[in-house]
């Protein structure tokens, strides 16, 4: 579910989220399965195309072959959120709602698995520039027998829903403050919360 106040402020905004978090949770139904597949994997979104590769025994191709339309789901940069910290100024701190502040982006579409060695290693290449470019590594194409053992998949994305829960159902002084205690708690991901809710809390303002 997401509200609209949760909504993203447009592309850049859940772009630059997933260009940050390269690792979600690709999902695959298959057909007449009691569950679905579910892979922990590193990505690189390249454009409008989700790509990866996986071992050839991975289960997920089979469910891929049979039913191709998959899930790519990204999260991160959460924070739990005390009772106490929902009140400001005379507020009763005991009657604050806890909650936890998170933003998930979730990407669909038809997969289209890549099988020859050329497909899979132009895959790699472009996986590589995206995640290390700084590393001078060979070309995927010295390495043919561990090309074999994998193979590649691109998922053209066909449709996105962006959550970016950070208070966005409050003002800006309950959110504002909130960011502050964040900042001072410093656990992880608070820092990375505290900057979502201020960016967005100030793009709210100019936009106003």
């Amino acid at each position: 579910m997401i509200h609209g106040w949760d909504e993203a402020t447009g592309e850049e905004e859940w772009r630059s989220f997933v260009a940050d978090h390269p690792f979600g949770d690709l999902v695959a139904p298959g057909r007449d399965r009691d569950l679905p597949v579910v892979v922990p994997t590193q990505f690189v979104l390249d454009g409008d195309e989700v790509l990866i590769h996986l071992v050839r025994q991975n289960p997920v191709w089979a469910a891929i072959e049979e039913n191709p339309s998959v899930l790519l789901s990204v999260s991160g940069d959460w924070a739990f959120i005390p009772s106490s910290w929902k009140a400001i100024g005379d507020e009763d701190p005991r009657t604050g709602i806890p909650t936890t502040y998170h933003a998930s982006v979730q990407l669909t579409g038809v997969a289209q698995i890549v099988d020859d060695p050329a497909g899979v290693a132009e895959v790699l290449r472009i996986q590589l520039a995206g995640l290390q470019p700084d590393e001078d590594v060979v070309d995927p194409s010295e390495h043919p027998s561990r090309l074999g053992a994998i193979r590649a998949l691109r998922l053209p994305v066909s449709e996105v829903r962006a959550k970016f829960k950070y208070g966005g159902n409050v003002d800006r002084d309950h959110r504002l403050a909130i960011a502050a205690r964040l900042e001072r708690r410093g656990l992880a991901g608070d820092l990375a919360a505290a900057a979502h809710v201020r960016r967005r809390t100030g793009a709210e303002a100019a936009s106003g």
